[in-house]
C-alpha cells in the first residue's frame, strides 16, 4: 500500500489563464479540506500510511501534509506553506494552511467576475498590512521572568494536543529545556533547540517517567567491560581524531623483504598509538570520548590506567556534550590543552533500560545542552508526544524572542475581521472587495472551531460578531471560542493565550502563498516530453 495520493488535473499537459487559476484554487482548497478537521482542542485524528509501512497517528497539521503524496504543483505549493510555519515558528501549521484555502476560495468569485489578479493582489497585501498592525495594537506585553506566565502560555498553546491530559508535564519539560539551552548574545535571546535540546524516545514505561537531564545521554556503551561504568566527577575528553596507527593511502605502497622489517613495522604502530596515549594521559581524564575509531591497543593501555573510552559517537552528540560538560572536542591530540578538559559534569553513568546501554553524563554545573528523556507504552505514542513537544518548546522560543500575546480561540482573528470590515468601507474603486475578503476569511478559524466541537456555527458566529461590533467595548476583542464547548467566552476568564509572533506570521504565510497563486497564469509540465523525447531515443536505438 502507499500514501495517501491526491491526484487533481493529472491529465492536463498545460492549462493557462483562467482555467490555471481556478485548477490552483481547486488544488489549494482540497489540502485545505483535508486537515480543517484538524483544528482546535477537539480536533480529529488522521491515520495515515506512510511511504515505509508505518501507520501514523496524528493531528499535527505539519505532519499530516509531510506525508501525503499530491501530484498538482499547487497543491505541493500548499503544503510547502506548513512546512515554512513550522521551521519559522513552529507553530500554527494548521491554521495556516485552512486560512490560505479560504483566502483562496472567495477569491475564485471576484476571478469568475472578470476582476484582475493583480488588482486582487494587490488589495490583498494591503489588507494584510493593515491586519498586522491591528494584531500588534491588540496584544498584550507578557514578563518573561514570571515563570507562571509564561507556562500558562504554553499550556493553552498545546491545549488541541494529543498531550493535554499530561500537559503540566509537557509545559515543565519544554519550559526546563529551553532555559537550558538559552544564550544571550549582545542583550539577544538565542535557543538553538534543533540542535542542543535532543529529545531521546524509549518505550516503556509511562509517560509521567518522562524528564528533562541537566546533561546528557546517548545510546553507547564502554567499549570493554572491565571498564568503570560509574564515575563521580568525571575529568572528560572529547576527540574528532582516532586513537589508532592512521592507514596510508591506496596509492602507498611498502615492500617488505626481511622479517624483521614486518616487526619493526608493526612496532612502528604500537609506539605512534602508546605516544598518543601517553599525551592523552598527561592530561588525568576519567573518560575520553571520540568521533573515529579507537584500536585495541589504546583500550588496554587506556583501561590499565582506569579511563573509560566511548568511540563512534555522532558528532552532534559529541556537540552536546561539549556543551553540557564545558570541555572542548580537539582534532589532534598533539594540540590538547588543560583547559579543553571537561570538569562541569557530577556524574557519568552507563545504565541499561531494556536491551540497550545508555550512557548518561548529568549533575552538570552551567549545561547549554540537555536531553529530553521520553518513556511511553508504545513507539506511535512517543512519536506523536514528540511532535507536541516540539511544537511547545517553539512556543517558549518564540515567548523569550517576542514577549507580546493576544487572545486565542479565534478572538483575535474575529477583532482583526471586524476592523478591516470596517476600514474597507472607506476604500473606493473595486479594491475593496479584495481587501474584505481577508476580513471574511479569518472567520474560517472561529468557524472551524466551532464545528469541529459540534456546535451551531450560525448562531454562535453572529452573536461572536455581533459581540465585536461593539464599538463602545474595550473588553469585545477579548472573546473567542470556547473550543471544548463551541460557546463563544472571555478568552482572558479560559486563559487562553497565544505568541502574538505566530498569529503575525500565520496571516503573512497565507494571504502571501494566497497571492502568489493567484497570479500563476500558465501552468506547464515538461514531464510527458520527456518521456516522449527518451522513449524516441530508445526507438532509434532498437532500428539501429
Amino acid at each position: 500500500m502507499q500514501a495517501p495520493v491526491l491526484v487533481l488535473n493529472q491529465n492536463a499537459r498545460r492549462e493557462t489563464g483562467r482555467r490555471a487559476q481556478l485548477t490552483n484554487i481547486a488544488a489549494a482548497k482540497a489540502v485545505s479540506d483535508i486537515i480543517r478537521t484538524t483544528l482546535g482542542p477537539r480536533a480529529m485524528l488522521k491515520m495515515i500510511l506512510d511511504a515505509m509501512g508505518n501507520i501514523v497517528l496524528t493531528n499535527d497539521g505539519n505532519a499530516i501534509l509531510r506525508e501525503i503524496d499530491v501530484s498538482h504543483p499547487a497543491a505541493k505549493s500548499m503544503i510547502e506553506l506548513s512546512r515554512t510555519q513550522d521551521e519559522e515558528v513552529g507553530d500554527g501549521t494548521t491554521s495556516v494552511t485552512v486560512l490560505a484555502g479560504e483566502i483562496l476560495t472567495i477569491c475564485e468569485a471576484f476571478l469568475q467576475r472578470n476582476i484582475h489578479p493583480t488588482v486582487i493582489v494587490s488589495a490583498l497585501f494591503k489588507a494584510l498590512d493593515d491586519a498586522v498592525v491591528f494584531a500588534e495594537e491588540m496584544s498584550v506585553a507578557v514578563d518573561v521572568n514570571d515563570d507562571s506566565q509564561v507556562l500558562q502560555l504554553i499550556r493553552s498553546c498545546i491545549g488541541t494536543k494529543y498531550v493535554t491530559r499530561h500537559d503540566n508535564l509537557i509545559v515543565d519539560i519544554a519550559f526546563k529545556a529551553v532555559k537550558t539551552v538559552r544564550v544571550d548574545v549582545d542583550g539577544r535571546p538565542i535557543m538553538d533547540i534543533k540542535n542542543f535540546a535532543k529529545v531521546e524516545k524509549i518505550p516503556g514505561g509511562e509517560l509521567i517517567d518522562s524528564q528533562v537531564l541537566d546533561g546528557v545521554m546517548f545510546n553507547k556503551d564502554v567499549t570493554s567491560a572491565k571498564m568503570r561504568r560509574r564515575i563521580e566527577n568525571p575529568r572528560i575528553m572529547l576527540l574528532d581524531c582516532p586513537l589508532e596507527f592512521r592507514k596510508a593511502e591506496s596509492q602507498t605502497n611498502v615492500e617488505i623483504t626481511d622479517e624483521t622489517n614486518w616487526k619493526r613495522l608493526l612496532e612502528i604502530e604500537e609506539e605512534y598509538v602508546a605516544g598518543l596515549c601517553k599525551k592523552l594521559l598527561e592530561h588525568k581524564p576519567d573518560l575520553v570520548i571520540t568521533e573515529k575509531g579507537a584500536s585495541d591497543l589504546a583500550l588496554h593501555i587506556l583501561g590499565r590506567k582506569g579511563v573509560s573510552v566511548i568511540r563512534r559517537l555522532r558528532k552532534t552528540d559529541n556537540n552536546r556534550a561539549a556543551k553540557a560538560c564545558g570541555a572542548t572536542v580537539v582534532s589532534r591530540i598533539e594540540e590538547l590543552k588543560k583547559s579543553d578538559v571537561g570538569t562541569g559534569a557530577g556524574l557519568f553513568e552507563v545504565r541499561k533500560i531494556g536491551d540497550e546501554y545508555y550512557t548518561f553524563i548529568t549533575g552538570c554545573k552551567e549545561p547549554k545542552a540537555c536531553t529530553i528523556l521520553l518513556r511511553g507504552g508504545s513507539r506511535d505514542v512517543l512519536m506523536e508526544v514528540e511532535r507536541n513537544l516540539d511544537d511547545a518548546m517553539a512556543v517558549t522560543r518564540n515567548i523569550f524572542v517576542n514577549s507580546k500575546m493576544v487572545p486565542g480561540g479565534g478572538s483575535i482573528e474575529m477583532a482583526v475581521a471586524h476592523r478591516l470590515h470596517t476600514k474597507s468601507k472607506t476604500i473606493t474603486g473595486v479594491s475593496q472587495y479584495p481587501y474584505r475578503a481577508v476580513a471574511e476569511a479569518l472567520e474560517v478559524i472561529p468557524r472551524t472551531l466551532i464545528e469541529n466541537c459540534g456546535g451551531n456555527v450560525i448562531r454562535v458566529l453572529t452573536a461572536l460578531r455581533a459581540k465585536h461590533s461593539e464599538t463602545e467595548s474595550e473588553e469585545s476583542k477579548f472573546w473567542g471560542i470556547d473550543g471544548m464547548k463551541g460557546v463563544s467566552t472571555d478568552m482572558r476568564t479560559l486563559g487562553v493565550w497565544e505568541p502574538l509572533v505566530v498569529k503575525t506570521q500565520t496571516m503573512k504565510t497565507a494571504v502571501e502563498a494566497a497571492a502568489m497563486l493567484l497570479r500563476i497564469d500558465d501552468i506547464v509540465s515538461g514531464l510527458s516530453k520527456k518521456k516522449n523525447n527518451d522513449a524516441g531515443y530508445q526507438a532509434s536505438n532498437d532500428d539501429e
